[in-house]
């Protein structure tokens, strides 16, 4: 059982559809009892229920990796008093209630909604420290962001623009990329219609960064359209495998392949995690960035979300609430 679920003698009694009832102790050293408003699904959800993601916990375990909630109890040694609005990251957030580490745990500005707030974290956590910590990106640079009206891509279009960069926005479909538009991109690409995504991209100019959550033919197609001296992020493979990268490339192009696994900075550099996070928040109180929900669900239809979220059919974050 994972420890987040370390159980409680509350009145109220905490529920997921994958635990049923459990009562939660009191948050000992430097934990919060948070009541749940709202969750957000990802990609990596899906991989821990297949039990392919690389840190998926032993089995039975609450899913869900982020949301947000109240504060309502803390233990010793936190900063967080009970009514504190806070977005969660950390294991078992889709359930009524949770006890979390509060490191695991960012205050939230008055003008976020618990919808969301619930998938702010790791989306837009990974493009932040993708798009800055990684890569480097400089304002009037060009950044290509493959599936960019999924759930990182659209915070991949909105913080590059926000850094002053010009946004290509690769995505299936009209509506899709009219919503990387909204989020700032300033050139499109329909990959249902595009023939040659590495001609289309070199057509515009080429790119100095590209950001790719997809993997697989896309992700070798846009490699290929990087300038000398470009940056290729790998954030994932939505499109079920990694792309095929030719190396010899790189080295002629003094081209830098950059992963980055963000929940792996919780070890790696938890500071720089933080600190991320903290300026994300403050760019959402000043209205800088827009989180959007794709698609909202109560908790009694996760099954349904989980579906929605694996057929790509949602624009956005897919959000369940409780």
């Amino acid at each position: 059982m994972p420890e987040y679920w370390k159980v409680t003698r509350l009145s109220e009694k905490a529920v997921s559809p994958a635990m049923g009832e459990r009562v939660l102790e009191s948050p000992g050293m430097g934990e919060v009892l948070v009541r749940m408003h709202a969750a957000a699904l990802n990609f990596a959800d899906i991989l821990m229920l297949q039990g392919t993601y690389q840190d998926t916990p032993t089995r039975p375990f609450v899913p869900g990796l982020e949301g947000a909630g109240v504060v309502m109890a803390a233990g010793p040694g936190t900063d967080l008093p009970p009514g504190t609005r806070v977005a969660v990251h950390a294991q078992g957030t889709m359930a009524e209630a949770g006890i979390f580490p509060a490191s695991r745990c960012i205050p939230i500005p008055d003008n976020l909604g618990f919808q969301e707030a619930a998938g702010f974290s790791i989306a837009y956590g990974t493009s932040h420290l993708a798009l800055t910590h990684r890569a480097s990106l400089q304002r009037a640079e060009t950044l290509a962001v493959l599936g960019a009206a999924g759930g990182v891509g659209l915070t991949a279009v909105e913080i590059g623009a926000a850094l002053g960069a010009r946004v290509i926005a690769i995505a299936r479909g009209a509506e899709r990329l009219q919503a990387a538009r909204d989020a700032g991109a300033t050139e499109l690409i329909d990959s249902a219609t595009c023939p040659d995504l590495r001609a289309a991209l070199r057509d515009l100019g080429g790119v100095d960064v590209v950001y790719d959550p997809v993997g697989d033919a896309p992700g070798a197609a846009a490699f290929g359209a990087l300038k000398p001296g470009g940056r290729f992020l790998v954030i994932g493979f939505a499109g079920g495998q990694p792309p095929a990268l030719p190396l010899n490339h790189a080295l002629v192009k003094n081209i830098s392949i950059l992963g980055l696994y963000w929940g792996g900075y919780e070890k790696l550099a938890p500071e720089i995690l933080r600190t991320s996070l903290v300026e994300l928040m403050e760019l959402a109180r000043q209205g800088r960035l827009r989180p959007h929900v794709g698609a909202t669900l109560p908790l009694e239809r996760l099954p349904e979300a989980y579906e929605l979220l694996a057929s790509r059919r949602a624009i956005g974050k897919v959000v369940v609430t409780m």
